[in-house]
């Protein structure tokens, strides 16, 4: 880890960097895991000074692993004074230069490493990227030298025509070494974990395959509708904005061959292989929602039609389901069925295996129909990992019924949990890029939708409306009936 490190947030001022990054920062800071000598320079287009910048940033810091108040005061105070901003337009050399010049006055000079951190919209990353690049700031390091080094969000384009010309464009300023992109549900804990429970535990891996496995679901769904997104959401609608980039990095995870090494290349050529075996998705097995108005508690919900900043005939899908295959030894013929939404009967993020059926059931008469043994893995609210098996029920009569075999994680690990962005941004300071996404991972991401999406977006047919606050649209369950799959909920 370099001893001096400039961190340099383009976008400070936006809710991005506020909620999650600078907070991240100061947890690892409160840790003692951030280099001796570091700097925090904000860099955005809304004016404010150094003390500005700072009381605003002090309103969403939290001592999470040092809760005693004078302590954490002490923290705070200590981290502030490390924070800098500079204001400036995104695409402007001339800004650029103005940060340059205050990181010399904060350094001494410009060798320590860099780390720039695009909290922007993916529209100005190429103006802001060339910007950048006209000043100097970014260096292509030998070993043992100060590095530099790029994150970007995503979602990266809007299709693989977009996303190519965009990583074509970024590489003229960042090569590939530096260049990070994020998915920060790859920082999750329990997705970190999902490869120890695979291959750490020999219970598991002889059964995770198409012989065992009946059919795989992975879900991520909101009971909050847009907010304060409208402006971005409407651009790139759920599609872009959850399934083409969080949902694949689950399904990749879920559905990977063992890699060849715990190791950041081999994980993630088996993440592009994995991918890589889905066809492209047919638009017959997409189904899109948007959500409608509900009468659900103080003045109702409104529909997303209505909310502030949507025009009123957007056709934007704000729910999207779909069933995809991997054509590969392990998992042919499994269906997975993965599907996001907004405004929906509840937050969750999970991954469900459901077994097949066992051959013989040898207590019809204690129970006629065995539901299937399920394997769920909850990455939020509450992290959990359970198995639903059938047991006994305790008593002088046969009666069974499906039970859980239940590891939650605030009751097994007391400990602090990290968050996402506290794990990734660590990482980008070891320069550990296990869990960012290579540029042929993001192609074979974007070739499973690309087709699809421009079939629906050539129709300009409106979503399927449902409900705020239920299940989804009917389509859904119309969906899952078409290729043999039952929806109970997860939770």
């Amino acid at each position: 880890m370099s001893a001096q490190l400039a961190i340099i947030i383009v976008g400070a001022s936006g809710d991005l960097a506020q909620r999650k990054l600078l907070p991240a920062l100061f947890s690892l800071y409160a840790q003692k895991l951030l280099p001796a000598e570091f700097r925090v320079v904000g860099f955005a287009r809304t004016p404010m000074t150094d003390e500005s910048f700072r009381a605003r940033t002090a309103e969403k810091l939290t001592c999470r692993y040092t809760p005693e108040p004078q302590v954490c005061a002490e923290l705070m105070t200590r981290f502030l004074a490390r924070c800098h901003y500079v204001v400036g337009d995104y695409g402007s050399r001339d800004a650029f230069l103005d940060l340059a010049d205050r990181l010399r006055q904060l350094a001494g000079s410009l060798g320590g490493a860099r780390l720039f951190y695009l909290a922007i919209p993916p529209t100005i990353f190429s103006d802001t990227a060339r910007a950048l690049g006209d000043t100097g700031l970014v260096a292509c390091a030998a070993p043992g030298e100060p590095w530099t080094r790029v994150v970007i969000e995503k979602p990266f384009g809007r299709d693989r025509a977009s996303s190519d010309q965009l990583a074509a464009e970024l590489a003229r300023v960042f090569i590939d070494e530096q260049t990070y992109r994020i998915d920060h549900y790859l920082g999750k804990e329990v997705l970190q974990n999902l490869l120890v429970l695979r291959f750490a535990n020999r219970i598991f891996e002889p059964l995770w395959n198409r012989t065992y496995v009946r059919d795989v679901h992975i879900v991520w769904k909101e009971d909050l509708g847009v907010g304060t997104r409208a402006g971005y959401f409407d651009d790139y609608g759920i599609v872009r904005d959850v399934m083409q980039n969080h949902l694949m990095q689950m399904l990749a995870l879920t559905a990977m061959e063992p890699p060849a090494a715990f190791a950041a290349q081999a994980i993630r050529n088996e993440k592009v292989r994995v991918l890589q075996a889905v066809p492209p998705l047919r638009p017959e097995d997409l189904v899109l929602g948007q959500y409608a108005a509900a009468e659900r508690g103080v003045g109702g919900r409104p529909a997303y039609r209505a909310e502030p900043g949507i025009p009123p005939g957007s056709c934007t899908a704000t729910y999207a389901a779909a069933v995809l295959r991997v054509e590969n030894e392990r998992w042919r013929g499994v269906p997975f069925f993965v599907e996001c939404g907004k405004a929906l009967d509840g937050p969750l993020a999970a991954i469900r295996l459901r077994f097949r059926d066992v051959p013989a059931n040898l207590f019809v008469n204690a129970l006629p129909n065995l539901p299937p043994n399920e394997l769920v893995i909850r990455v939020q609210p509450d992290e959990a990992i359970f198995y639903r098996v059938i047991n006994k029920v305790p008593g002088l009569n046969l009666r069974l019924e499906p039970s859980e075999l239940n590891l939650r994680y605030r009751t097994a690990f007391p400990e602090v949990i990290p968050e996402a962005y506290e794990t990734l941004l660590l990482d980008v300071i070891k320069g550990d890029k296990s869990l960012f996404i290579r540029a042929d991972e993001l192609a074979a991401a974007w070739d499973i939708f690309d087709a699809a999406l421009h079939a629906v977006e050539a129709q300009s047919e409106a979503p399927e409306p449902y409900p705020y606050g239920s299940r989804g649209p009917v389509g859904r369950a119309q969906l899952a009936a078409r290729h043999g799959l039952e929806l109970e909920p997860m939770a």
